[in-house]
């Protein structure tokens, strides 16, 4: 199953790729990892995009389940092919980026419309999406 993790809320500001996670969007991020932990998911790998905001937001989720993040500049923006990075990392791999590009992945690859949240979670496995979480929701399951 492919898991896309959208970043946390991130503070304003020049340039777009340094802008940090606020406290809010850490929160989301170790949320999201316990979130996963409780769901039972194993990535096999995370790959996430470059820029600060959503690395950070790989780094503290990964920590919560026990796995490196590895950098992957096709993450850092624009259409990109979850199937194609996923290939060969094994059966659950976390993908974390940005939006309006995971959106697009997830139409992409299920026709489903839907508006990733920042901090929010998708999940899909052979053109079905599985989950689909708000970060109020990921919140709930993690505490």
């Amino acid at each position: 199953m492919i898991w896309l993790l959208r970043h946390g809320d991130a503070a304003d500001g020049s340039p777009d790729a340094e802008r940090p996670l606020t406290e809010k969007g850490e929160e989301q991020a170790r949320a999201a990892g316990r979130a996963l932990k409780t769901l039972g998911v194993k990535p096999a790998a995370c790959l996430t995009s470059p820029k600060v905001r959503a690395a950070d937001t790989a780094r503290l989720a990964c920590e919560e389940l026990g796995i490196e993040p590895q950098l992957e500049p096709k993450l850092a923006g624009g259409p990109f092919d979850p199937e194609a990075l996923a290939a060969g990392l094994g059966d659950d791999v976390l993908l974390v980026g940005h939006d309006p590009d995971f959106s697009m992945a997830v139409h992409s690859l299920t026709g489903a419309q839907v508006s990733m949240k920042k901090g929010g979670l998708a999940a899909v496995e052979k053109g079905e999406l599985k989950v689909l979480l708000r970060p109020v929701e990921i919140r709930a399951m993690a505490d």
